[in-house]
C-alpha cells in the first residue's frame, strides 16, 4: 500500500487513484528563459523516480509536464540575447532537455507549452469572469481571491494573514490587494495574443490550471513540484481550477524540499545557484541524479562538494558491484540457486521504504545491503552461476527503478592495458613483486585498476 505526504491535508494518506491501477500525475515544469540550477533539478529527478516506481508498482501512468515558454522573464533574457521571444524559449527548452536527457529522466507523456494553450487559456479566463471569479480593469484580467472561500488550505494560510506586500503585485486598479493575474494586457509591439480584453498575455498561474484541465481532466490523481510552489503559484491553481470546474483540482500534492547553500534557499534571484551543466562538466549528470535522490525528497538539502564527492563513491559502490558479479558468473560453475529467499527480502525491504512516503533514502539502504551479501557471494567460490545471476537480476530491477547505473558504459579494455596485465601476471608467478607493483601503478595511471579475485583477475577502469 502506497502512502504520501499529501501537502493539501498535511497528513501521510494512503495514494488512491481515480481509475484502479491509473495515475493522472501533473509536475510543474521550468520556465525557459536560461539553464536549470540544480535547485530546479530536485523535483525533475524526484518525481521522475516515484513515476518509475508506480510504474514497477503496475501503474499506468500519464505524466504531464509543461514548458512555460510564454514569460516576462523570457521577454528579457531574449532582449539581453537580442533574439525573439520565441526564439529564446525554443533555445531553452532545448539546452533543458539535454540536462533531462543527461540526469536520465524519462519522456513526459505530453509537454505541453503555453505558446500553444493561448486560445484555450482565454477561454477558460472567460469562463471564470462568467461565474464572477475573475474581472477586467483595463486590459487586465484579475481573479478574486476572497469569492473562493477555500483559498488558502494548501498553504495553510488565510486570507486575513496573507501580507499582500510581501508575494503578491500591488496594483491600485485591483479590486483587493491579494487578487492576482489571469491575463496581462501589454501593447503590441511586444509578445502578445489578442483577446476579448485586448492584446495582452496570459498571466503565470492559470497556464497549469487550463493545461491540467485539458491534458488530464477536471480532477486529476496527483499534482507535484518543488516546496515554494505551495504559495502563490498551487495556490492559486487551486482556486482557479475548482471555481471554473467546479470539483476539486488535485486529490494528492507532493512537494520536495528546496537545496540550501550555506543553509541559505538556493535561487537564482539570490545569485547563489549552481547550473546543473557545470555540475556535471565536473561530476557527471549521474551523481547529481543519485545526490537528488539519496535524501527523503520533503527533507531540506544542504549543497556542498562533499556531498556530491560522497555520491560519487556510492556510485563507485554499485558499479564495482555490477563488475564484480559479471566477473564472477563468468568464472562460476552451475548449481542451486540457494539465495533467492535474501533476494525476495531486499526486495521487500525495498519496496516498503518506497511505499512509505517515497523514502528514497531507506531505499538506497536496501540495495546496499543486497550489494554486501552480492559481494561475499561473489567472493565465495561455491556460489553458483545460477545464484550469482538471480542476484545480478534482483540487483539490476532495484537500480532501475531508481534510474541508476546509465552513465558508464561498458567499453572494451584497451589491448595496451590487457598487455600489461598480462606482464603484471607473470611477474607475479616470478616472484617479481616489485616489478608487479611497478605494472600495478602503470595501469593505474593509465586509468585502470587491477586486482585478484577467486575467480581471477578484474580489471575495471577507474
Amino acid at each position: 500500500m502506497i502512502q504520501v505526504f499529501n501537502t493539501l491535508t498535511n497528513q501521510k494518506e494512503e495514494f488512491q487513484t481515480l481509475v484502479p491501477n491509473q495515475v493522472s500525475m501533473y509536475v510543474c515544469g521550468p520556465t525557459v528563459y536560461n539553464y536549470i540550477h540544480i535547485g530546479n533539478a530536485r523535483p525533475i529527478c524526484v518525481f521522475d523516480v516515484f513515476r518509475r516506481f508506480l510504474i514497477y508498482q503496475g501503474y499506468d501512468v500519464r505524466f504531464v509536464q509543461n514548458y512555460t515558454d510564454v514569460n516576462d522573464k523570457i521577454i528579457k533574457q531574449a532582449n539581453l540575447e537580442n533574439m525573439t521571444p520565441e526564439a529564446c524559449a525554443e533555445k531553452y527548452i532545448q539546452e533543458y532537455c539535454i540536462d533531462a536527457k543527461g540526469l536520465n529522466v524519462l519522456l513526459a507523456t505530453i509537454h505541453p507549452k503555453v505558446s500553444e494553450y493561448v486560445p484555450k487559456i482565454i477561454a477558460f479566463i472567460q469562463n471564470l469572469i462568467d461565474k464572477g471569479y475573475a474581472y477586467q480593469v483595463q486590459h487586465d484580467v484579475y481573479y478574486r481571491t476572497r469569492k473562493f472561500s477555500e483559498y488558502g488550505k494548501l498553504s495553510g494560510q488565510s486570507l486575513d494573514d496573507l501580507n499582500a506586500g510581501a508575494r503578491v503585485e500591488i496594483n491600485d486598479l485591483k479590486e483587493d490587494a491579494l487578487d492576482f493575474a489571469l491575463w496581462k494586457g501589454c501593447p503590441d509591439t511586444e509578445q502578445h495574443w489578442d483577446s476579448p480584453w485586448g492584446t495582452g498575455r496570459p498571466g503565470w498561474h492559470i497556464e497549469c490550471s487550463c493545461m491540467a484541465k485539458d491534458c488530464l481532466g477536471d480532477t486529476i490523481d496527483l499534482h507535484c513540484g518543488g516546496h515554494d510552489l505551495i504559495f502563490p503559484h498551487h495556490e492559486n491553481e487551486i482556486a482557479q481550477s475548482e471555481a471554473g470546474n467546479g470539483v476539486k483540482f488535485s486529490n494528492y500534492w507532493m512537494h520536495n524540499g528546496h537545496i540550501n547553500i550555506n543553509h541559505k534557499k538556493m535561487s537564482k534571484s539570490a545569485g547563489n545557484f549552481f547550473l546543473t551543466r557545470d555540475v556535471a562538466k565536473q561530476y557527471g549528470y549521474e551523481v547529481i541524479r543519485y545526490l537528488m535522490i539519496q535524501a527523503q525528497y520533503r527533507m531540506p538539502m544542504n549543497y556542498s562538494t562533499d556531498l556530491l564527492d560522497a555520491c560519487k563513491a556510492s556510485l563507485d559502490r554499485l558499479y564495482q558491484c555490477r563488475e564484480t558479479l559479471k566477473n564472477a558468473i563468468a568464472h562460476a560453475n552451475s548449481g542451486e540457486n540457494l539465495a533467492q529467499d535474501i533476494f525476495d527480502h531486499y526486495k521487500s525491504d525495498f519496496i516498503q521504504a518506497l511505499e512509505d512516503d517515497f523514502n528514497t533514502a531507506d531505499a538506497l539502504t536496501a540495495v546496499f545491503e543486497l550489494v554486501r551479501e552480492l559481494n561475499i557471494m561473489s567472493a565465495n567460490p561455491h556460489t553458483s552461476k545460477e545464484q550469482l545471476q538471480a542476484g545480478s537480476d534482483r540487483f539490476e530491477e532495484l537500480i532501475s527503478v531508481l534510474g541508476l547505473l546509465y552513465e558508464r558504459k561498458e567499453e572494451a579494455i584497451p589491448q595496451e592495458i590487457l598487455d600489461l596485465v598480462a606482464l603484471r601476471t607473470e611477474a607475479r608467478k616470478a616472484k617479481n613483486f616489485a616489478e608487479a607493483d611497478r605494472l600495478r601503478d602503470e595501469i593505474k595511471n593509465l586509468g585502470y585498476a587491477v586486482k585478484e579475485t577467486r575467480q581471477g583477475i578484474e580489471i575495471n577502469k577507474l
